[in-house]
């Protein structure tokens, strides 16, 4: 049973993900929401799970938009963020434009968080759990094939 180079991507990414957040000073763990958002991880995971099923290519959409948000100034969710009159968000810029994709996803996983866990969970984290999810999902995918 060989590896195709999608499985190699999705690992390497991982290990990129991996090696990035542990050179963080910051006292983070995956249980940080425990106790104010149970049920995130598996909000996320079933959205995620349901959007890949649906598209397999939307686990590196989601990847690639989680990297770009982080490349610049570090995970902030900026690469969500709309237009308004005052202030032009990263999501319309022209940089983004026919590039990145999985905007439509990321507003849905945030309405499904936000309808079980109102004002509880930062963008940015939502975004990190879901490219974190797309990984998983898409490395369980290849190994089943």
């Amino acid at each position: 049973m060989g590896f195709s180079s999608t499985y190699f991507f999705y690992v390497i990414s991982l290990i990129w993900l991996l090696t990035f957040a542990s050179n963080t000073n910051a006292q983070l763990t995956p249980t940080f929401y425990a106790r104010t958002c149970p049920k995130l991880h598996s909000i996320v995971r079933a959205t995620m799970a349901k959007a890949i099923a649906n598209d397999p290519r939307m686990g590196a959409s989601i990847l690639r938009l989680h990297f770009h948000d982080c490349f610049v100034n570090g995970c902030d969710a900026s690469v969500l963020l709309e237009d308004t009159p005052t202030f032009q968000g990263e999501k319309n810029s022209y940089a983004n434009q026919n590039s990145l994709r999985g905007f439509k996803l990321m507003d849905n996983i945030k309405r499904n968080v936000e309808s079980i866990c109102k004002n509880t969970v930062s963008c940015a984290d939502i975004l990190t759990l879901a490219a974190r999810e797309a990984v998983v999902l898409v490395s369980i995918n290849a190994i089943r094939t």
